[in-house]
């Protein structure tokens, strides 16, 4: 039996219950508006969801021509369109989602107008347009079904029960959604709060990126900022905890690093023990040796190995690191991003690539 068929028979039994009362109500149109309505609630949609994408994620790792495409989008119509057009040419939305890029509602829904792609739009545009697609894909669903079931009325015999498996099998235009933080916007607790504004809208994927939130950079412009690690995987773990605390436990996070790119960093890593996180975060730090009686005021130092180093600050307080270390920063930060809860890792270059 079919959910269709079991939600008629339980509306019935409710009638049966209510006596009289209720002689006005049809349970086979109950059943419809409930199928109409499949997803009550955004975490509904991110469970859902999730399971799709993770099956997708182990698809992939067992055949790669099994990759999956992800369609930009701004609006909630712009995302409906090209669902209906996909499942209509395909008849299926298998392995497509929808991806909500920080540059594209920072150029196309901020209510400040058209912003550059530096964290500069309200921090809640991301979670109003998730909420906003998923509306326009349910209505997408309730619309096809709707006209499912005035050919279901319509119909006799043997093209009833081809409508009716129809409906029993419908593919629905809900997909999976691949949701920007950007940097996180603040500190790990605002990127929890953030992150839970995202999965309650129906979120399963979100990807955060390791550039300081207050000098965020276009992925592919010069002169991005990274935060040291532990900053980093705090804000993963962060929204790990927030897919948890939902009950979302299959939600995946997205690992950006920009350090192949980026030559600067906001602040020297804190270190305890030689070799630890910070101090490796350090070593890439572009420094000079010097002496006790050669430091300036206001001169920050660092002491490795027994010797005191300058690290080069520029006029914007701003470090440098040494040029050449960014594909071993970037290796570093894929291992520590995987060793606390990442799924998926984005290394920002000239080209994207999630892998």
């Amino acid at each position: 039996m079919t959910q269709y068929q079991d939600d008629i028979k339980a509306v019935a039994g409710l009638k049966e219950k209510q006596g009289s009362a209720w002689n006005a109500i049809n349970p086979e149109y109950a059943a419809r508006m409930r199928a109409q309505n499949r997803f009550r609630t955004g975490l509904d949609i991110a469970k859902y969801t999730a399971k799709i994408m993770r099956a997708d994620m182990a698809a992939y790792d067992a055949d790669p021509s099994k990759y999956t495409q992800s369609l930009g989008c701004w609006h909630g119509f712009i995302g409906q369109q090209k669902m209906i057009s996909i499942k209509k040419h395909f008849n299926s939305t298998e392995r497509r989602y929808l991806y909500l890029s920080g540059w594209m509602v920072a150029a196309l829904r901020s209510e400040f107008g058209p912003l550059p792609d530096q964290s500069m739009h309200e921090k809640t545009s991301v979670s109003a347009l998730i909420r906003e697609l998923y509306t326009f894909l349910r209505q997408a669903d309730a619309r096809e079904l709707g006209g499912l079931f005035r050919q279901l009325d319509a119909a006799e015999g043997a093209a009833k029960a081809a409508i009716q498996e129809k409906i029993d099998n419908h593919v629905t235009h809900v997909v999976p959604i691949i949701a920007d933080i950007d940097a996180g916007f603040g500190n790990a607790e605002a990127t929890y709060l953030l992150a839970r504004q995202f999965i309650e809208a129906g979120a399963c994927c979100i990807q955060i990126e390791n550039q300081v939130s207050d000098e965020k950079q276009c992925g592919h412009q010069d002169g991005k900022v990274t935060v040291p690690h532990e900053d980093f995987l705090a804000k993963i773990r962060a929204i790990r905890y927030a897919f948890l605390e939902l009950g979302v436990d299959d939600g995946i996070i997205v690992a950006r690093t920009d350090s192949l790119g980026a030559g600067l960093t906001k602040q020297i890593a804190v270190t305890t023990t030689p070799g630890d996180l910070g101090d490796q975060y350090n070593s890439f730090l572009d420094c000079e040796e010097l002496s006790a009686d050669q430091l300036g005021n206001g001169d920050v130092v660092i002491k490795r190995d027994g010797k005191l180093l300058r690290p080069k600050r520029l006029p914007s307080n701003l470090f440098q690191f040494r040029a050449g270390t960014g594909e071993a920063r970037c290796v570093l930060d894929c291992i520590t991003a995987l060793q606390n809860g990442a799924d998926l890792l984005w290394i920002e270059t000239e080209k994207p690539h999630i892998g």
